[in-house]
């Protein structure tokens, strides 16, 4: 590596974004994890990265940084900026998965899985992307879900909305953010049944009475889905891998860079899907005129 990047990773306190930060580590990165309620909840896992470090000679710490709130943000990138005044790569991970019937959650939880999900990385952006446009180079990593064009179950839907909409606005960003030198990549994880927390710190509908109305029926699905999503689940493949493929990305030179990669196991389709959707929207950007805001590798 000629230079160590300085890269940022929200939601880094737990699942691909913990793995994801120490792996970048390990690879010579220096690491900031941003996560929240650090002093509390989280500092089990600040002192964890302390150790990790300490341990292995890496130069990872651990950064309060509240992606629902927009001064946590701004502090957790001044910080970063004071110790090396600037921010090579951005991995956009932190995320919250919900369970249950979608006509039992309120609007206002939908809108609460939107905010984590898709609202918290405008916040990110608005603050980091001006200091990669003013340098004229960077990278956004985008870690999204294989729902968004593969086969995925039921009761999961405020979460794979969310999903949809944040690969929605990072596809927009990449053409808007190429003329500046910044890349963009989509990191795309299928379903891991083990290893990311996801089932276990799942939300739960806010209406109760509704969601019990589907028990009759749906109750057994529901309460099986991780078992049902283990059976199908190939053996010897675990969730390090999606951490070791972000750090193969990044560590690519630039223009190399894929535009999507998928890391799906149980080979739910959303690859397929994504080629053939990659394409189509290259070929329209050709039509158009716009084939200037496509990376070399975009509709591969």
């Amino acid at each position: 590596m000629d230079q160590p990047k300085v890269v940022m990773v929200t939601g880094a306190s737990s699942g691909f974004g913990n793995l994801t930060a120490r792996a970048l580590a390990e690879a010579g990165h220096i690491v900031y994890a941003g996560m929240r309620a650090t002093a509390d909840r989280n500092a089990p896992a600040v002192a964890a990265l302390t150790e990790f470090a300490k341990d292995r000679g890496v130069r990872i710490t651990a950064v309060e940084m509240d992606v629902q709130k927009q001064e946590s943000v701004d502090a957790a990138v001044d910080h970063v900026m004071t110790e090396h005044e600037r921010i090579d790569v951005l991995v956009h991970n932190a995320g919250h998965m919900v369970l249950g019937p979608a006509e039992a959650f309120t609007p206002d939880q939908l809108a609460e899985v939107y905010d984590i999900n898709v609202l918290s990385t405008q916040r990110v952006n608005r603050t980091v992307l001006p200091i990669m446009r003013h340098r004229r180079q960077g990278l956004l990593v985008w870690v999204g879900s294989s729902s968004t064009r593969g086969g995925h179950p039921p009761f999961l839907a405020p979460y794979f909305a969310a999903k949809a909409a944040m690969d929605a606005l990072a596809e927009s960003y990449a053409a808007e953010l190429i003329k500046f030198g910044i890349e963009t990549t989509l990191v795309i994880p299928g379903a891991y049944p083990s290893g990311t927390n996801h089932f276990a710190h799942a939300g739960t509908p806010a209406d109760t009475g509704r969601a019990a109305e589907y028990d009759d029926l749906y109750g057994r699905l529901r309460d099986t889905m991780a078992e049902t999503l283990s059976d199908i689940f190939p053996a010897g493949r675990e969730v390090g891998e999606v951490a070791d493929e972000i750090v193969r990305v990044i560590g690519l030179p630039h223009g190399e860079r894929p535009f999507r990669t998928h890391i799906d196991p149980s080979r739910d389709g959303s690859e397929v899907v994504s080629i053939m959707y990659d394409r189509i929207r290259a070929e329209f950007f050709r039509r158009t005129g716009l084939d200037e805001l496509l990376t070399p590798h975009s509709g591969f």
